[in-house]
């Protein structure tokens, strides 16, 4: 019987990274740059206006107060945009917006609230300082810095920044590409009608979601009975469009295991094995048509758990996210637990973040979707342990922390 460990680095080693190369703005969102962004501009572009208000000389306003304001002529009107640069003569003011060039001359802005608000003749009522309200161009950004390192992860503010410096892609490390099968002949669509024995498929839906949520791409989402020539088929028919194929279902021992049947002997490239964790003993990993495969059980809690402990944190690897784990924390136990000799225990629970007590939650068994949808962690429990009491401290995965974003300063 195979280690988790073990099998966490098969499945390592069979999930490549993808290429890296430009992607659009717009399809930039949650990758991985694979390289440092350097400013080809300096950000502000130019010196520009912080308020609405009017440009004048410093020395133009000196003095002016409520009681003894400074009347000055309105020379022009400089709204964001305008791509002339007039000059502002001594004694004069230019009406100003917020984000529009500064004139040459101008070394100060008065807020619009600190004057009547006229476009002829206005009344300014306080006087100012140098560089009042002036953005200089540069002091965000200088041409020539490195504004993004390589392996951050591309967030909104990501985006705003380097659509400002005026990029219009990015260098990302490529999405994994995931196809996901479900196999078993009771299944049927949700929303359909039932036939005695039929249940509803639930194991690609929930698989489709949970690489999508890892940051993979799914190119296609499907269901097969339990007929080796239709499975066989959507593999030559999808293989080439994927980097990882997964599947749920037909891997035990019993009949009808339509995955283990079509690929047991193909050459070996498959390797059905079981590995010391509970839920999620039958396993399978390989190739098939030169892509990474893995198989996973049909019970659904079973599906999911081997997908969280096993191939989640090698997908996001794969991907360059700089914390493709999730968080381990200690929680305090709630009520005694026991766990079978031998296996890595992963327990549906519910932690309290701000008293640090965790709950095992629902029966162990492998088919208790309704528990796993509302915990929000996994409590792992080493092979070696057979109980823990209450009070005790158990390690767990923390499922409720979007990894998606790059914590890093």
């Amino acid at each position: 019987m195979r280690s988790v460990e073990e099998h966490q680095r098969v499945i390592a080693r069979l999930i490549s990274p993808r290429q890296a190369g430009g992607a659009p703005l717009a399809d930039a969102l949650g990758l991985v740059l694979a390289d440092d962004v350097i400013a080809g501009l300096s950000l502000p572009v130019f010196d520009n206006s912080a308020m609405d208000g009017y440009a004048v000389r410093v020395e133009d306003v000196a003095g002016a107060s409520a009681s003894e304001p400074v009347k000055l002529v309105v020379a022009e009107d400089i709204p964001a945009g305008r791509i002339d640069s007039p000059i502002l003569v001594p004694g004069t003011a230019h009406r100003i917006m917020t984000g529009a060039p500064m004139p040459p001359g101008a070394t100060a802005v008065v807020p619009v609230e600190r004057t009547d608000g006229r476009v002829d003749t206005v009344t300014i009522s306080a006087s100012a300082t140098p560089g009042q309200h002036i953005r200089r161009a540069g002091e965000d950004v200088a041409v020539g810095t490195r504004v993004l390192d390589a392996g951050r992860v591309v967030t909104p503010a990501v985006l705003g920044l380097v659509a400002a410096l005026g990029l219009g892609e990015l260098p990302v490390i490529g999405r994994q590409r995931v196809l996901v099968i479900s196999t078993g002949s009771e299944l049927v669509a949700p929303g359909a009608a039932l036939l005695p024995g039929q249940i509803y498929e639930s194991n690609a839906i929930m698989l489709a979601a949970a690489a999508q949520e890892a940051g993979a791409e799914v190119v296609a989402v499907l269901t097969c009975d339990d007929d080796i020539e239709r499975f066989t088929a959507m593999l030559d028919s999808y293989a080439d469009r994927a980097d990882l194929i997964i599947t749920s279902g037909g891997i035990s021992a019993g009949a009808y295991e339509v995955v283990k049947d079509a690929l047991e002997g193909d050459d070996g490239r498959v390797e059905f094995i079981k590995v010391a964790m509970q839920p999620g003993m039958p396993q399978g990993a390989g190739t098939v048509h030169d892509t990474a495969i893995v198989t996973l059980p049909g019970n659904p809690v079973s599906a999911l758990v081997s997908f969280e402990v096993l191939i989640r944190p090698a997908l996001r690897a794969a991907m360059g996210f700089p914390q493709p784990n999730r968080p381990l924390r200690f929680g305090v136990l709630a009520e005694p637990i026991t766990s079978p000799a031998g296996k890595r225990q992963f327990r549906r629970g519910v932690y309290d973040p701000d008293t640090g007590i965790v709950l095992s939650y629902g029966p162990p068994a492998s088919h208790h979707l309704r528990w796993l949808a509302s915990a929000n962690c996994l409590l792992d429990i080493a092979a070696e342990v057979t109980a823990l009491d209450a009070g005790d401290r158990v390690e767990l995965w923390d499922l409720s922390t979007d990894l998606t974003a790059d914590v890093r300063p």
